[in-house]
C-alpha cells in the first residue's frame, strides 16, 4: 500500500508541474494525468469500501 502512495505523489508532483509550467510539460503527461486520477480514484473508493 506505502509503494502505491508514493506513485500516487510522483504523478502528483507531475500533474502540478504540467499545470503551474505547461510548456515544460513532457509529452506525455495527458496519460500521466489520466493514470493519476484513475489510480487516485481506485485508492479512495478502496478505502471506503475497507472501512
Amino acid at each position: 500500500m506505502r509503494a502505491l502512495l508514493v506513485v500516487l505523489v510522483i504523478l502528483n508532483v507531475i500533474v502540478l508541474l504540467g499545470q503551474v509550467w505547461p510548456e515544460g510539460a513532457p509529452p506525455f503527461a495527458r496519460i500521466v494525468n489520466i493514470v493519476f486520477l484513475s489510480g487516485s480514484l481506485l485508492y479512495l473508493i478502496y478505502q471506503l469500501k475497507r472501512k
